[in-house]
């Protein structure tokens, strides 16, 4: 059968990419064509658009970017409507998404969507369009099912989260071994994981960088992300006593002593790999500002959220600055502290569930479409 994919982010093609795999364990003559990354282009297929070139975050940014959406949105249509996939699988990436889940539910084309929006964060009315456009809703937070279900009589699939299958699958690497492939001090190492999009590096990481030289027996290691450019990190670095290195995201916080992360899916990732962290994030202020008056949530982290306590600290806005940061780093770095966190962190993986997301997102997707 043929699949059209969509997915706009970094960790969207993470997740695309092995749920491509587990769809060819039931499906061995699945054709792809997809919107996505380097992962999913790994799988196999075809790569339509890069996720790069789709990455706008913040009302003004998306206002700025309007012309070029909208004309995504057409091609995609275009795209598909000359694929004439079985089925399409959204994951994510719901400003986009749902305009052509919209689309293709009209046009008779089976709607699959993994990786829920964030609709219980915001924009709630959006369960309308996903009533009337996904024939098949599959989330991956074990909240997400009474919200749905509970809230607004919409069934909808728990199939786990795709981060337990992801960590689990890798190989392992030591410090040591980490230290000597990137030529790195002998020291405990702080991971700085600042976003994958241009504007949330820009604003997150000259800060994150201020407090390097106030800890001198530790060494900060940049993960870079796959969608930039060398040049744009070393501009920030500097001479700074730190190190970058790209496509080791999952290696970094395997050895990581600590990590400042930015909000999003990474700090979910950090704490399955049980490393103690502060999340950060500072926006756009006009979109900051905007974001603030409609968004009715207790915390910005995924961790806080699913735990709904305040496991780990989150610095926000004008919270976020050098002075915090250096305090609840030094926190981090406390063996007592140390312990809470990771007591919180090994109550965050009961409650996501065992193994299994992708074979369970792939088996339900492909005998759906067998039995129609």
């Amino acid at each position: 059968m043929k699949y059209y994919l969509i997915a706009g982010e970094a960790s969207g093609d993470l997740h695309g990419s092995n749920l491509m795999r587990s769809i060819l364990e039931e499906d061995p003559q699945a054709e792809f064509r997809f919107w996505g990354g380097d992962l999913m282009q790994s799988v196999g297929g075809t790569l339509v658009k890069h996720y790069k070139d789709l990455a706008f975050m913040g009302f003004v940014e998306v206002l700025f970017n309007l012309r070029t959406i909208l004309s995504n949105i057409s091609f995609c249509k275009q795209d598909i409507t000359e694929f004439q996939p079985d089925a399409i699988i959204f994951i994510d990436y719901p400003g986009f998404n749902l305009q052509i889940a919209k689309w293709a539910k009209k046009e008779g084309i089976p709607t699959h969507y993994y990786i829920s929006p964030q609709i219980w964060a915001w924009k709630e009315g959006r369960i309308k369009n996903i009533k009337r456009s996904v024939d098949q809703m599959y989330v991956i937070l074990p909240f997400e099912k009474s919200f749905y279900e509970s809230k607004h009589q919409y069934p909808v699939h728990f199939v786990g989260n795709p981060l337990i299958d992801a960590i689990a699958n890798r190989e392992e690497i030591s410090l040591s071994e980490f230290q000597q492939k990137h030529q790195l001090p002998n020291k405990p190492i702080i991971a700085i994981i600042p976003g994958s999009r241009k504007q949330e590096i820009s604003k997150m990481l000259h800060v994150m960088l201020e407090v390097v030289r106030d800890y001198p027996d530790y060494h900060f290691v940049i993960a870079g992300a796959p969608s930039q450019e060398p040049e744009f990190y070393e501009k920030a670095i500097g001479n700074k006593p730190v190190s970058l290195v790209f496509g080791e995201t999952y290696n970094l916080m395997e050895v990581a002593h600590a990590a400042l992360v930015t909000s999003g899916t990474a700090t979910l990732e950090t704490a399955l790999f049980k490393v103690p962290e502060v999340v950060c994030y500072k926006g756009n202020y006009i979109s900051y500002s905007i974001a603030k008056r409609i968004i009715n949530l207790k915390y910005i982290s995924l961790v806080n959220l699913i735990l709904d306590k305040e496991a780990v600290t989150e610095l926000i806005q004008g919270d976020f600055n050098v002075k915090n940061l250096k305090s609840e780093l030094n926190k981090l770095l406390d063996p007592s502290s140390r312990a809470k966190i990771k007591e919180d962190y090994e109550r965050l993986e009961q409650v996501l569930g065992g193994k299994g997301a992708s074979e369970n997102t792939a088996q339900l997707i492909v005998n759906s479409l067998k039995k129609k």
